[in-house]
């Protein structure tokens, strides 16, 4: 009779190590090449893909469309995935790779600490601002401000990233934002003209930026209040819908509600002259109290209320383009050349006859008036002249 024994050791115990090895590690090596040899075939299929791409549009092309950035995440999606729409900035890493894969493309402008430049990042059109290294502090505020909680707004610039590029001979400081291609409001009104329409949407759109730089928004992720100081045309950008985003925030000051004083120590006289209102070109302004500061910009923001009203077209009626106070002072004015006219003389932007006779330029008069009282108290707020512009344009497309 056979008898069979059973052993308690599993038969590959009595297999030499390196059997066992070659059991384990063959299956997988196995898998492991299936998985590279499928990763190869579509890496090299988006490869060509990508080449065709860029030999249809050029990289540097505005045309271009935007490629997918990393792997389907365009710059907007990346910015709203990583802030959640509200947040303070993209992470400082992020910002870091980014600028390092900026091409610049083309000089679009020259501003008051250095040059912008269009550049491409990945098939993405975008601003860089590029300020020389002795104008480090101003690239560092700038960018501080930018990228305050909850900022973040249709109506302001889109910051993208701040970094350094040293070569080892010279640093330059770059601050990346969106790019319009429109440019300044200061370039489009130069070029263009406009309906009633879009003017109040452009007004508006003005207005509705500044009113959420302006307002505090409480909380542990709250916004402290913040004021331009260099509101004006050329600092505002003209977006591709015929609204606008106001950027150069350089200059601004932040208010800390917990202490009612400003972030920096102030520089009572700062900005662009033309733009200043009274009480800062003759140094009576309280710079102890913010809302100084709010008033000073809205001051600003009626003369850019004038500069747009200029430029609509009523019944094939309207004027050239020029800046406030064109007929009252040079070019590059001096601050008592301003102060004579605006404080002494108390003069303001003409205001045409033929403005009361339509019913949208009457608005946009009233408003700018009540934008350069001589007494600042008296002005309005931000909020209230953004609730004027909507309840109006509410009213005109209720008539339509």
């Amino acid at each position: 009779m056979l008898q069979f024994r059973y052993s308690k050791e599993p038969p590959f115990w009595n297999l030499s190590s390196l059997e066992i090895m070659a059991i384990i590690v063959g299956p997988t090596a196995f898998v492991c090449a299936i998985i590279m040899v499928y990763y190869f075939c579509r890496t090299s299929k988006q490869s060509r893909g990508g080449l065709h791409h860029h030999l249809q549009h050029g990289e540097d092309s505005i045309e271009a469309p935007d490629h997918p950035i990393l792997k389907g995440v365009s710059l907007k999606h990346m910015i709203e995935m990583t802030t959640s729409g509200s947040g303070s900035g993209l992470p400082l890493l992020v910002q870091r790779s980014i600028a390092r894969q900026i091409q610049l493309v083309e000089s679009i402008g020259q501003g008051r600490f250095g040059e912008v430049w269009r550049g491409r990042w990945r098939g993405e059109n975008v601003a860089v601002k590029i300020f020389s290294s002795r104008e480090e502090r101003s690239w560092f505020r700038e960018a501080e401000i930018y990228q305050t909680v909850m900022l973040r707004h249709e109506n302001i610039l889109g910051f993208i990233a701040a970094d350094n590029k040293d070569n080892g001979t010279w640093t330059q400081l770059w601050l990346i934002t969106d790019y319009h291609e429109y440019g300044s409001l200061f370039d489009f009104l130069d070029r263009n003209v406009m309906d009633t329409g879009e003017m109040i949407k452009m007004a508006l759109s003005i207005a509705t930026g500044l009113a959420h730089l302006h307002m505090d928004i409480m909380g542990t992720q709250g916004k402290p209040a913040i004021a331009h100081r260099d509101l004006k045309s050329k600092n505002i950008l003209v977006k591709s819908n015929g609204t606008c985003a106001i950027g150069d925030l350089g200059l601004a000051v932040r208010h800390d509600i917990t202490t009612d004083t400003v972030d920096i120590p102030l520089n009572n006289r700062v900005g662009t002259k033309r733009y200043m209102a009274p009480e800062v070109l003759d140094e009576t302004m309280n710079v102890y109290q913010f809302d100084s500061f709010k008033r000073a910009d809205v001051y600003a923001l009626g003369l850019i209320f004038w500069e747009i009203t200029t430029r609509c077209n009523v019944g094939g009626i309207y004027d050239e383009y020029n800046l406030p106070f064109y007929d009252a002072v040079p070019p590059d004015p001096a601050i008592e050349e301003m102060r004579r006219v605006v404080c002494i003389e108390k003069q303001r932007p003409n205001i045409p006859n033929r403005w009361q006779s339509c019913e949208a330029l009457h608005v946009m008069s009233k408003l700018m008036k009540e934008c350069w009282y001589h007494n600042a108290t008296a002005r309005l707020t931000a909020l209230r002249i953004k609730k004027t512009l909507s309840n109006f344009r509410a009213s005109e497309e209720l008539k339509m």
